[in-house]
């Protein structure tokens, strides 16, 4: 069973799921330890890799590359890596990614995702337990979550504001690519309450909130957390012809 911590199968357990590190980066190795959790190989990419290494899904994880200098993410985007990440994303084989936080910013950047992200509207920084709603459970990162459910998760940042103009905003909601919402206060003025989107073919998603920490217990939100493992397990259940 996916996500239970015993042995995988030997389909899982061969899949490999790229961690990428810009300089600057923090989360890179909780998101490896939340790949393995999950039953994968995690698989480090360096920014200035030139190639993807046959991984089978990319994660881009929180923190502050290049200090966050200019806009977050901006310096980042034009690193060798991105290009490989762009490119596999949007080819015919849909290389699922997955940006958290800061990597949410750089996927915005690269133009993987619509909108920016912007400094939080009280312009402070903010870490804390956040609930959020699933409103897309048909990517390759949400499969194992019921649409409309509730989870908790960390939230931390300080440029966690997403912004787009009214038409983008309009369309995100048309098509189905909000992938999580705000419950209960928005915790750094986000257009429409938005933690995360996809892009149109639901391999690419963003979001501001962390699921690699909440993938066990004893350690996640109110310490029992476990809510963000099913990121992971659904992009494994997505690889091997489960739910898209």
């Amino acid at each position: 069973m996916i996500g239970d911590y015993s042995t995988p199968s030997a389909e899982l357990s061969g899949a490999r799921i790229g961690v990428v590190t810009f300089p600057g980066t923090l989360d890179d190795r909780d998101a490896a330890r939340a790949v393995r959790a999950a039953g994968a190989q995690a698989v480090p990419l360096w920014h200035a890799d030139t190639s993807l290494g046959e991984v089978d899904a990319v994660i881009i994880p929180g923190g502050f590359s290049y200090g966050d200098y200019l806009r977050a993410g901006a310096i980042s985007r034009f690193a060798p890596m991105m290009d490989k990440i762009v490119d596999a994303a949007n080819s015919e084989a849909k290389l699922p990614v997955l940006g958290i936080c800061n990597g949410f910013q750089i996927l915005t950047e690269a133009h993987l995702l619509p909108g920016s992200m912007i400094k939080n509207d009280h312009l402070k920084f903010i870490c804390r337990d956040q609930v959020l709603r699933v409103e897309n459970n048909q990517t390759a990162w949400t499969g194992e979550y019921e649409q409309g459910e509730e989870i908790t998760i960390v939230l931390k940042n300080q440029d966690g504001q997403y912004v787009a103009d009214e038409k983008t905003l309009d369309a995100l909601e048309a098509e189905n690519r909000i992938a999580f919402s705000y419950v209960g206060w928005n915790p750094n003025g986000s257009r429409r309450a938005i933690a995360g989107v996809s892009n149109q073919a639901g391999n690419v998603v963003g979001l501001m909130p962390h699921p690699e920490h909440a993938i066990e217990p004893g350690f996640g939100p109110d310490h029992r957390g476990t809510d963000g493992l099913r990121f992971f397990t659904s992009v494994l259940t997505h690889l091997v012809g489960g739910k898209k």
